[in-house]
């Protein structure tokens, strides 16, 4: 079964959003974000004023999809982390779920070990999430965020 397509509500954004920034300080890290495996931001936090995180964003999500395929190669169902050290930053990626990648950027000043510490936390709590909102897309109990608009409302919309 293909996954549904799953709608963001604001509760759940909020407790994403949360989980976000307890991670830069429990980890003292520089930023975090999540995105979806299509390389769209989902949430961030920390310093991220001088960062282009659509365009890293982007680019995390492709390292995702050329790893999973290395990980084919090799029969391995995936590769759900990856690290990259370089001489300022460094770089922790997780994927969460299956579903969304979790990117923590962090320098020096923190270990890998503590990052990987509480990026396990956060994951557990961030599949949590996805869980119930992978749930509410199935049983319909979330309100279709469109289920108001008709045929006829788009085709009056469009007319002149």
């Amino acid at each position: 079964m293909a996954n549904p397509q799953m709608v963001m509500y604001e509760e759940e954004f909020n407790q994403i959003q949360a989980i976000v920034e307890r991670l830069v300080k429990e980890a003292n890290a520089q930023v975090v974000f999540i995105i979806d495996k299509n390389g769209q931001p989902i949430a961030e936090a920390g310093e991220t004023e001088q960062l282009d995180t659509t365009s890293l964003a982007s680019l995390t999500a492709g390292n995702i999809a050329a790893t999973g395929g290395i990980a084919k190669l090799l029969r391995e169902n995936d590769f759900s982390t990856q690290f990259h050290e370089g001489e300022r930053r460094n770089i922790h990626i997780q994927l969460v779920g299956n579903r969304v990648i979790l990117v923590v950027i962090f320098d020096n000043k923190t270990s890998l070990g503590l990052v990987r510490l509480r990026v396990k936390k956060a994951s557990e709590q961030l599949n949590a999430i996805f869980e119930a909102l992978l749930a509410k897309a199935q049983d319909g109990s979330g309100d279709a965020p469109f289920a108001e608009i008709t045929d006829d409302d788009i085709d009056n919309l469009f007319n002149d």
